[in-house]
């Protein structure tokens, strides 16, 4: 009996060191989904070079000193999003990052990478514009989030945004040591006491990828005095979007330069 014991703890120990494994191994497939590329006349495409590769980000016509830039989610393709901010924003030149490895930029998307690039976009943009507006939507709200914690942003939106991204798969992994396998965290929790700009939560009521308590833990850390935190009902993570109160919140965010109302206690 005992041995049987034994051997079924180290066929257990070992069927779990292969899933951890397999889970350290893949974790980057489980995270990104990389879109292909699209052609459309809605915007322009230029190409940003930066630590050796092409990137592709599209862009509406230039209208004013401001811009606004769109970094999304993590198997969107941003070009579908054009026609939508051209039309809410038309006096902002809209930019619409394609992430390395989506949509015809080149390498692969890891969370450093993805960071060293929205660096170098604000710079290419500030060359351009001298007012700076940022959302972020998803997996693209942890890019924003540490944009804005190292350059300077007027106004960040984040659509159904997360505290970590290790936060979210400790709680899809419970069984998992997720904590000690991830390599890329996105942690905007640790970075919420550097922002200074004004800055709107768009978080959704059904939300099924991130539980809303990790964007009001997000919320929680973010500086009341510039935050608006607003939970739009009856919309899970993708049909957040197809609100009418989706524009209507990011239009009055963005056009009326009002400083937003504190988070509620």
């Amino acid at each position: 009996m005992l041995k049987l014991t034994l051997t079924i703890l180290l066929f257990t120990s070992g069927a779990y060191a292969v899933v951890c494994s397999m889970m350290y191994a893949l974790q980057r497939s489980l995270i990104y989904f990389p879109t292909p590329e699209v052609q459309t006349d809605e915007a322009q495409a230029f190409r940003l070079f930066n630590e050796g590769l092409s990137l592709k980000v599209w862009a509406t016509a230039k209208t004013s000193d401001k811009a606004l830039i769109y970094f999304g989610g993590n198997n969107e393709d941003v070009s579908t999003n054009i026609s939508k901010y051209r039309d809410l924003f038309p006096n902002h030149t809209v930019y619409l990052h394609n992430y390395r490895g989506y949509g015809g930029s080149e390498g692969k998307p890891t969370e450093e990478g993805l960071f060293a690039d929205a660096l170098a976009l604000y710079d290419h943009i500030a060359e351009r514009h001298g007012f700076i507006n940022v959302i972020g939507r998803s997996l693209g709200t942890g890019v924003a989030v540490y944009l804005a914690s190292e350059r300077k942003v007027e106004n960040l939106a984040l659509v159904t945004p997360y505290d970590s991204i290790t936060n979210v798969a400790a709680g899809q992994y419970p069984y998992l040591p997720v904590r000690r396998l991830l390599k890329d965290r996105f942690d905007s929790h640790a970075r919420a006491g550097l922002l200074s700009a004004n800055t709107l939560l768009l978080i959704a009521a059904n939300d099924e990828l991130i539980p809303t308590g990790h964007s009001e833990k997000l919320a929680e850390a973010l500086n009341p005095d510039h935050t608006r935190v607003i939970t739009i009902d009856g919309v899970d993570h993708n049909s957040i979007c197809e609100s009418p109160s989706y524009d209507r919140e990011l239009f009055t965010f963005f056009t009326t330069g009002e400083k937003p109302e504190p988070v509620d206690s």
